[in-house]
Parts: C-alpha cells; structure tokens; sequence
C-alpha cells in the first residue's frame, strides 16, 4: 500500500504556487488557446509537454496525445510540472529501475515507451462532445461527497478510473490518486477544448492484480492486513484473485465480433429522454473482474490476543471464531486444518467479507433520486438508502446502509426508522448493538488506487455471519435493482455511471457472448439494453432501468433468501403504451420453472389493473386518512397488487407512489429456503412483434412478519 507523502517543497508548491498566478477567483477562459498551445506558452510544462508529442493515444492510433490535446473536443488534462516528472524520475532511479534521473537513461525501449504511457496517458481524460463532462475542481471535490476514494465518472486514456479524496480531510488539498496534488491556485484553467489543472506527482498506479499485492503482503510480512492475508492463503483463494478481466471478451471486442447496436430506437427500446441524443447503445469495452474486502486491521487482531505475524496465527483465529461465535450454528462448519474446504469456520468467516463486484468508495451505496435528494448538494443526505448484495460464493447476504443519521456507511446496521404512512422516512433511533460494522472508507488503510481488481476497506468491528446477523437480515424487506444482480455492471462501472455519455447511457449487453452470469437469454430474438437514466426526470429505483425487446424471453438468477420462511416476490412495474405482455416463471429448476401467475399486461396501469370501474383518485394516498389508505392496500394485494413506494421520485417532484403508471406485482407466495438458488423467466406472450418492452426495475423479498403483520401495515417506502 502506497502512503502518502508530501514533501515540505511539494506543500509549498501547492500553496505558495511560485509557477504561475492565476486568478482564481475570476477562473480566467484562455478562449485563444488550445491545452497544447497553452502549455507550449508555459515551460513550466515543457517536459511533459514533449512527452505528450511521444505517445500515441493508444495502440491502435497514430496520433500523438499533443495531437488530441491540439483537436476540438471537451479534454480535462492534469499538465505534470516539470519537478513532478524529475522526481518521479528520481524515483525510477530509487527502485533501480535507471540509473540517473533522466529519459536518456533507460536500456530498454520497450520500458522506456511503457514508463512514458504511464507518465502521459493518465493525465488526460476525454470528455467526449459534452463541455458538461470537463472536470472543474468544484466538480472533482463534489464527487468525493465525504468519502476518500471516490472515483472520477469517466476513466483516462489510459483506462484508469482516477480517484479523489475529501479536502475537508486534508487541509483543503485535492489529491488524485491519494497523492498526486492539484496545485491550489494554478487549477481551472478554462481553454477552447478543455479545462487544465497543474499537477505536483506522476499519476502511476501500481495496477497489480489482487493476488500480487496480497503475495507481496505475505511476502514482507508486512503489518495491517497481514492476518487477513494468510487467511486469503489459507483458504486458497489467491489463484482467484489474480484475475483481472475476461480474455476472450477483450479478443472479441478487438475482433469487431462484440457488435453495438446503431439506432436502437428503430429497433425497439423506445427511450423517451433521449429522442434528439446518441442514437446508439453501446457494448461494454471490457469485461473486467473485481472483488470488494471488508477487513479487520491487524491492530484489532492484537486487541484480541492474536499475533498476525505468529507461525499458528490462522490457528488461533479459527480459534477466536468459534469461541466469540462468529458462524452459523446450524451451518455444519467444523474446526480443522482443511481451510480450502467452503465448511471450514475460517472459510465460511472468511468469504463472508469479499464480494465478488469492485466497488469504489462513492458506490458502495447510490444517492441519486431518493426523496429529498438533490444532485445539487450531493453530500446531502435525506431518507435512508441501502443495498443487499451476495458475497463471494453466493449463498448469504450483506446490508450495505447510509442515512445522514449513521455518519458513514455501515454493514448490517438494522435502525428503526419513521415509515409511517404520515411520517419522513429518517432513521429515528438505532440501538447500539444494531448499527454493525462502519465502513471506513476515509481511512490511510482504505486502498482503492493501486489494486487493478479490487477495492480494500478497513472496518471497526469484527464482521460475522452469525445467528443474529442472519436473524437481523431475515425480518426485513430486501429490495434488489436488477443491475445489483450482477457484479460485472458494478465492476466495469456500467450500473449508475455519473455521465450523460451515450456510452454510458445505452448500455447494450451482447447476445453473443455470457456477459453477466447471472443473467441468460433463452432465444436468439431477445435484445437488452440498460438505461443508465443519469439525471433524468425517471421514477426508477437508483435512477435506471432496464428493458428487453423483440420476441423476448429472458431469465435471472436471483439472490438467497437469508432464512427459511414464507416469502413474496414481487416486480416493480412503471407501465407504458411502449410495453408488451409477459408471462413470469419462478422456481428452482432453472430449465423447468414453473409459471407464475397470469400474464402481466405492461400498458396498464394501477386502476386498470384493479378494474371494478376504480379511478386513481379512488386509490391513491390524496384526501386519505391511514386507515383508508390501509383499506385501499388490502384491496389492491387482493388482487395481487400494490402500489409504488415513496423511496424514489422524479428528480424530486412526483414519487414512484403518486404515479397511477408505478406498481409493484406480487408474482408468487411461497416458503423460500436460503439453501436453494431460485431463477425468474420473463417471456413474451404476444405474436412476433419486435417493439413491444420488456420493464425491468427492481425486485423485493418480504418475509411473513412484514407483509402478513398483526401490529403494523407494511411501510410505504
């Protein structure tokens, strides 16, 4: 883990600037220049200037950086000082890589081209044909939102998602990479094709695999995540963790045979945001891996008793899980030395702090159109906002939680909150034994920078999968997005990219090739598009949707339920004349599902799916007092229906409640065990029509206790 280090002359730099003065409180538009005529006037930048005219755009160009940075367009560009480039210099000289501080020393022109992609490629991020998407400083402390580590919308050149820090936290210094210093008033440098900040420190990312910097944790025996690290050993799971992305996707892609699709509206998917916009939704890039840790600190392994650095020290953890009760007691998990095997007390503990998704720091939850939420203030937190996601291996769940009351986010915090009818949704009160785990994601120890495929946060209290955690879990109403299904949309930044990029806004996943795992398309009719929905007026969950169109016919594995219990799943439908009839299957055989229920007709909205002549303003909350609006509930699940929740809304005006076209669709009721994998089909049931949609939001599992109490209806939110 890289730390951070700023030199005495490096501060000074940043806030003494003795370059140059811009005024910063007028943030001067240099409308004469381009970024590269600007920094061919400034030779502060002259060796990284050179370096731009060296280095292709990428290997598939032949034109220069320079060259890019000379064109029309909307660049954001991070120009390196001429002592940030002699330093790292330096630095190459330190780990014995050259042996004096300049270009003329490398022996390898192989290694001299790559050093120089590193250096160049990272301090540029194209905007595309949007002037929204050049990044101010105001916009890149905006994205950090209190958390470290949070990472800029759109990647680089060099296809690295930069990360940013919180300035509250250090002095007002906005660090890239946790230690790449923007000069304080040399930043915001307004030209034709872009905006320029002057940057102290070389970009350079380790970009190792999780596996290596973990080896080279063991290694070292190097202290702070050196327990967690022999566990991952223990239990074999470094040969997993050196997997970066998906080979024979990236071959396909390169190949042409990953096609996007051109004018998708003509096709189906009518998009009622984006009628003047990019006519074309586009197939992801990569297809990368990527894991998320939860970890304990060596410091607390102490705490209890326990040396990292001792030869029985992942003994003596099996040891601590058993006797603190760290495990299921009715899991079958034994207490021996085969810690491969998933029944180990090590493994099962172990797994349970790994997802299979890289989440960045301003990911691991999703503000975006909860209610009382603005894009405008985005560090600004209203109703509470949460996420349930399968851990590594499947089988068992973790609660991902933010609310302005938790300060932070948490693991497997259960707060009481006020969901009455009448009442603003807020955490009221949360016992102290049920806020669980903080998260902390500003922390020295959190890395999000160096690790190719993973993110690590450290956290201030053990985690377990114990009785009480999988009780705690199995009380609640768990509501899934469908994009949280899959960790490649979370890994590979497709799920609530923060970008009105086409790329980013029509995501479609090819039929060619198993993109996401846990999602298979039964014919070869079925088209699927995600609509990423950033900043539009939409009363979806998270903000996005998701539609198939043509003959669809489409399945989804779903997540466990955390106990055996009585269950209903339920879709959440927002209901257009651009939707079709489809038939919903679930079960367990994922070839011979069972059907669900009657088909859904998506054109109908609440009160025609109600029919007795109801009108909207018969069912809808307005001029009702709780008892009546309680009445109209027991009616509507009578028909297996219910009403939208009052979670999301359209950019804060309508909630998905008050819309007569939102619903939520009681597909089945039935006991669900945790110990089986349950599938959901989607098949249209109309002629062979290509335009009629398939609406895909979100999907809840609401346990007996909520939906079937005799002391209080089940919540509106």
């Amino acid at each position: 883990m890289r730390k951070l280090i700023l030199t005495l002359t490096t501060i000074s730099l940043i806030l003494c600037s003795c370059t140059e003065d811009v005024d910063t409180s007028a943030r001067y538009v240099f409308s004469e220049y381009t970024i590269a005529s600007y920094l061919e006037k400034h030779e502060v930048y002259s060796q990284y200037l050179e370096l731009t005219k060296l280095v292709p755009v990428s290997g598939r160009s032949r034109s220069s950086v320079y060259q890019l940075l000379t064109a029309r367009g909307n660049y954001t560009c991070f120009a390196l000082t001429n002592e940030a480039i002699d330093e790292y210099l330096q630095d190459l000289v330190d780990q014995g890589l050259i042996s004096e501080p300049s270009w003329d020393a490398f022996t390898d022109e192989h290694k001299l081209d790559s050093i120089r992609k590193v250096v160049v490629l990272n301090t540029v991020i194209d905007g595309g044909d949007m002037e929204s998407q050049r990044y101010s400083i105001n916009d890149i402390t905006d994205i950090a939102s209190g958390k470290s580590g949070a990472e800029l919308p759109l990647p680089n050149i060099y296809d690295h998602k930069l990360t940013t820090n919180d300035p509250l936290k250090n002095n007002g210094i906005v660090l890239l990479d946790k230690e790449c210093p923007i000069d304080a008033r040399n930043c915001d440098i307004r030209v034709i094709n872009g905006i320029l900040h002057q940057l102290h420190k070389v970009i350079a990312p380790k970009d190792e695999s999780c596996a290596r910097y973990i080896q080279n944790i063991l290694d070292e025996k190097r202290e702070g995540y050196l327990m967690f690290a022999k566990a991952l050993q223990a239990c074999g799971l470094l040969d997993t963790l050196s997997c970066i992305r998906d080979e024979v996707y990236e071959s396909m892609y390169q190949a042409g045979e990953i096609e996007d699709m051109d004018n998708y509206m003509d096709k189906g998917g009518y998009d009622m945001t984006n009628i003047a916009g990019d006519p074309n939704a586009y197939a992801p890039e990569h297809r990368k891996y990527g894991f998320t840790f939860f970890c304990e600190t060596d410091d607390f392994w102490r705490s209890q008793g326990i040396d990292p650095t001792a030869s029985d020290a992942i003994e003596k953890l099996q040891n601590w899980i058993v006797t603190n009760e760290m495990f299921l007691s009715d899991g079958g998990y034994v207490a021996d030395a085969n810690y491969k095997s998933p029944k180990n007390m090590v493994h099962q503990w172990l797994v349970y702090h790994i997802l299979p998704m890289k989440i960045p720091a301003n990911k691991l939850v999703h503000h975006c159109n909860e209610l009382g939420y603005s894009y405008g203030a985005p560090s600004k937190y209203t109703i509470p906002v949460m996420e349930w996601y399968p851990v590594y291996g499947g089988g068992r769940l973790i609660k991902i939680y933010e609310s302005p009351e938790s300060n932070g986010i948490y693991l497997n915090t259960f707060p009481e909150r006020n969901n009455g009818i009448t009442e603003d949704g807020h955490e009221s009160y949360c016992a102290p034994d049920k806020r669980g785990i903080h998260v902390l994601t500003n922390s020295e120890m959190a890395e999000v920078t160096d690790i190719a495929n993973a993110c690590i946060y450290p956290i201030d209290k053990p985690l377990a999968y114990n009785d009480v955690t999988r009780d705690d879990l199995g009380k609640e109403r768990i509501r899934f997005d469908l994009f949280s299904l899959f960790p490649e949309a979370i890994t590979n930044g497709i799920r609530r990219a923060d970008s009105p990029l086409g790329r980013w806004q029509h995501v479609y996943i090819p039929k060619n090739y198993p993109y996401f795992d846990n999602m298979t398309f039964m014919n070869n009719q079925t088209e699927f598009i995600h609509y990423n929905g950033y900043k539009a007026a939409w009363a979806n969950y998270s903000g996005d949707e998701d539609k198939a169109f043509g003959k669809f016919d489409i399945r989804f594995k779903l997540p466990p339920v955390p106990k055996r219990n009585t269950y209903e799943f339920r879709y959440k439908l927002l209901a257009t004349a651009a939707r079709g009839v489809v038939q919903v299957y679930f079960g367990t055989d994922p070839d011979r599902l069972p059907v669900a229920g009657i088909p859904i007709d998506m054109t109908k909205n609440v009160e025609a799916f109600f029919g007795e002549g109801a009108s909207w303003s018969d069912l809808s909350d307005v001029g009702k007092d709780d008892d009546q609006i309680i009445d109209i509930e027991h009616k509507l699940r009578n028909h297996g229906l219910m009403k939208a929740t009052k979670h999301e809304t359209e950019m804060n005006t309508n909630t998905a409640r008050s819309k007569n076209n939102c619903s939520r669709h009681i597909i089945v009721r039935q006991t669900l065990d945790p110990g089986e994998t349950y599938y959901v089909r989607f098949k249209s049931v109309l002629p062979d029509m290509t335009r009629p949609e398939l609406y895909l939001d979100y999907f809840e599992y609401c346990p007996k206790e909520i939906f079937d109490s005799p002391e209080k209806p089940e919540d509106i939110w």
